[in-house]
């Protein structure tokens, strides 16, 4: 059964945040990474993986966050991860973080499959077996706290 999207949860720790006790704005690009890493996991992959003797992998095209309200020191974050955009050799994630009903950030990471190991990363196309796996999310709908105010 494809896979479109995947929630998952993370506590803030004392190295997520800075000296104000609020997480630092680059844990949010982690926390997507380790967020991506769980869905292609999911999807019976990994983001570095051998297919037909070749290793695949997915560096970045583009990384970005919009933060919302802080989040700080032992609050635990839930984290909705989706599919936004699914090309022939690329895709791309859409994040949500919230904290209770609060909006906390909203990220997007999109990615190349490519072909790793013999010099420069070249793209190739997302092989079969992980694109049918892989589905775009169809309806994402408003998400909790959409509300900033």
């Amino acid at each position: 059964m494809p896979i479109s999207e995947l929630h998952t949860r993370r506590k803030v720790e004392f190295a997520d945040t800075d000296m104000g006790g609020i997480v630092h704005f680059s844990r949010f690009f982690v926390y997507m990474e380790s967020a991506e890493h769980e869905l292609l996991n999911a999807a019976g992959t990994a983001v570095h993986f051998e297919h037909e003797g070749k290793l695949l992998g997915w560096p970045r095209r583009s990384a970005s966050c919009d933060y919302r309200s802080p989040a700080r020191l032992d609050d635990v974050l839930d984290i909705h991860v989706r599919v936004a955009r699914k090309g022939a050799s690329s895709m791309t994630y859409a994040f949500t973080f919230t904290c209770g009903e609060r909006l906390v950030a909203r990220g997007e990471l999109a990615s190349v499959c490519c072909v790793l190991g013999d010099g420069r990363p070249r793209p190739v196309p997302i092989p079969a077996f992980l694109a049918v796996q892989l589905a775009e999310h169809a309806d994402p709908g408003e998400e909790a706290g959409d509300d900033p105010r």
